[in-house]
């Protein structure tokens, strides 16, 4: 049975290490966030770095989930003193599952406050798409997959949870989300 991949990019606006209150209150809310994720139903798991003591995103190793990537519109810092981003690659075992996971409880509380920590871009803050079962997806392929949404908008291939797809490619909507149509069961 295939799994949900997830990946969600944003650009912040200061750098990890800075000291204020609003970097330190984004990373106070994230090991809680993570920990309330990762015990709702669907989750499978995220990628995890083997040693997160080192450094960035960028100098970990993500081990199966191979080198971390990022969007070619990303043109920031990519150290310590200037990383400016917040990236999550995960896996469901349903797409509802997921939606549920995110837009509700402590995730959806830090979703409405996204626009003190985020910069607001043109681009998508999220992608998903479906993996044979044991496949664990890369961080190259969720950056391939957020890029070809952004050039493209939602298709089999790469979509958002509010134009959202099956497994065989067929269009779908969550409950109470995404296009109202005809066309869309």
């Amino acid at each position: 049975m295939p799994h949900l991949a997830l990946y969600t990019f944003g650009v912040l606006k200061s750098p990890l290490a800075d000291p204020g209150p609003l970097t330190r209150e984004l990373h106070g809310s994230g090991e809680a966030i993570y920990r309330k994720i990762s015990q709702h139903p669907g989750y499978l798991t995220r990628a995890e770095a083997a040693d997160r003591s080192r450094g960035t995103h960028f100098d970990l190793d993500w081990g199966a989930w191979g080198e971390f990537a990022v969007p070619t519109w990303y043109d920031k810092g990519r150290t310590v003193e200037t990383s400016v981003l917040d990236a999550t690659l995960s896996l469901w075992t349903d797409l509802r599952l997921a939606f549920d996971a995110v837009y509700t409880g402590l995730h959806r509380e830090a979703l409405n406050r996204r626009h003190d920590w985020f910069e607001r871009t043109e681009h998508p803050s999220h992608v998903c798409w479906w993996v044979s079962d044991g496949l664990i997806p890369t961080w190259r392929d969720g950056v391939s997959r957020l890029e070809h949404l952004h050039d493209h908008g939602s298709a089999p291939h790469a979509f958002t949870f509010h134009h959202s797809f099956t497994p065989d490619g067929t269009p779908t909507r969550i409950k109470d989300i995404g296009p109202k149509s005809d066309q869309v069961r």
